[in-house]
């Protein structure tokens, strides 16, 4: 390689660097800024069966464990919300140090007494919430859920597939980690001890 050829080389591999370490600064400075959740920032609003409203901005406070699933769900959130309520009794904990709650993707069919009457079967400060068609798409995309019904959708007994998440959000409001339907006890108390401690 001569001399010239070298020296071009040399040029194009600064000029390289020079345009990664610029891109790299631009995505720091630049980033969008962290939104409640920690996810997309989606905005939603569903009925409590505490009362009133429950909104993103009603994250914040108290750290929270948040499930999605339905009433009428024949394992998945049952086991879920047995776990999430056990969990908290393990670390000694209470509703003042650690939410959970539990939002319906069944709007069609699962009611607010419905869902109170459901998540208060496995403790009273079991948080229920529910919304509309409208609603519960947008509270599914602020925490990127998928549902869909499944089995034979013209009965009034169908089955809604759904994401079987945990989702851990700290006392700022910002989404932290999930745990695992079915996830290893050990791992998933180590991951709520955190979150509370946080």
């Amino acid at each position: 390689m001569t001399n010239k050829a070298l020296r071009n080389f040399r040029i194009v591999l600064w000029v390289l660097v020079a345009v990664v370490a610029i891109g790299a600064t631009a995505l720091y400075v630049f980033r969008p800024p962290q939104r409640p959740l920690g996810l997309n920032g989606q905005e939603f609003a569903l009925r409590s069966t505490k009362g009133g409203t429950f909104s993103q901005n009603d994250l914040r406070g108290t750290p929270s464990l948040i499930f999605f699933g339905y009433t009428f769900c024949p394992d998945v959130c049952p086991t879920t919300l047995a776990e999430t309520t056990a969990w908290r009794a393990q670390l000694g904990l209470d509703a003042d140090d650690l939410r959970i709650i539990f939002v319906t993707v069944d709007p069609e069919r699962d009611t607010l007494e419905m869902v109170k009457d459901y998540v208060e079967g496995f403790d009273p400060s079991v948080i229920g919430l529910v919304g509309d068609e409208e609603a519960t798409a947008k509270a599914k995309a602020a925490f990127g859920v998928f549902s869909e019904k499944a089995g034979d959708v013209g009965s009034e007994f169908y089955l809604v597939n759904h994401t079987a998440l945990t989702f851990l959000i700290d006392r700022n409001g910002l989404f932290q980690s999930t745990i695992s339907y079915e996830e290893a006890q050990d791992t998933a108390l180590a991951k709520v001890k955190r979150l509370v401690e946080g």
